[in-house]
């Protein structure tokens, strides 16, 4: 009996639909293969677990004293847990300090929005404000009580001390992964100067200093190119 060879097809179910630009896969590499995408997917998607992320702004919330949000957040987010790199967390910092409202909660949003949509920046803002709401009730109850004692002031000023060097640590080793360019370096100044020692309104400040920051940004990036393609 003669056999004929039929054309082989890959099985409808060891094809990699809604994924642009896959070719269909057959046989057991490419179920394999299948599986391995199917995988990293779901990875990418539960990379973060909301048990997880909850925890970690009931931590911030509970133990961030002393001012210095940013500071705790980021080594919470970036060192210890490793959910951002720095560069993404230093974009993030960015809107939540441009965007009206506390810094600390636009922050906890915008992260939790960033790694599990508005369910984890639900959970992150729950995390970050139940901690810090039963403490400020709980101390609006004491503060009564503690107020006239001198140790009471040496300890929330120690704790001011940290929230400072907190902050100033974050931006040394988010600074130092920078792209080193003068023109942004001009422009922090500026604003520091503007802001921190002339004491000029902050909305002013930032209203001028995006469309500036966004124009040199602009500037280094096409002058970068035109050297790496000359």
């Amino acid at each position: 009996m003669a056999w004929t060879s039929l054309p082989s097809t890959a099985h409808p179910s060891l094809t990699s639909p809604g994924i642009p630009g896959r070719a269909p896969i057959s046989g057991r590499q490419g179920r394999a293969e299948l599986d391995k995408r199917v995988d990293a997917h779901t990875k990418r998607e539960d990379a973060v677990p909301l048990s997880d992320l909850l925890i970690s702004f009931l931590r911030l919330g509970a133990s961030s004293f002393g001012g210095g949000m940013s500071g705790w957040t980021h080594r919470e987010i970036v060192e210890r847990r490793g959910w951002l790199d720095d560069d993404n967390f230093l974009k993030t910092l960015t809107i939540a300090q441009i965007l009206p409202g506390a810094n600390p909660v636009n922050l906890a949003v915008y992260i939790g929005l960033k790694l599990r949509g508005w369910t984890g920046a639900a959970l992150a803002f729950t995390g970050m404000l139940t901690p810090a709401l039963t403490v400020i009730l709980l101390m609006s109850f004491f503060y009564e009580k503690i107020n006239g004692y001198s140790e009471a002031h040496t300890v929330l000023r120690g704790l001011a001390c940290v929230g400072i060097a907190s902050s100033l640590t974050m931006g040394i080793k988010t600074g130092r992964r920078l792209h080193r360019h003068v023109v942004p370096i001009l422009i922090a100044i500026a604003v520091f100067v503007m802001v921190g020692l002339l004491r000029w309104p902050l909305v002013p400040v930032v209203a001028f200093s995006i469309p500036v920051s966004i124009i040199a940004a602009f500037f280094v990036k096409d002058k970068k190119e035109v050297q790496n393609h000359g």
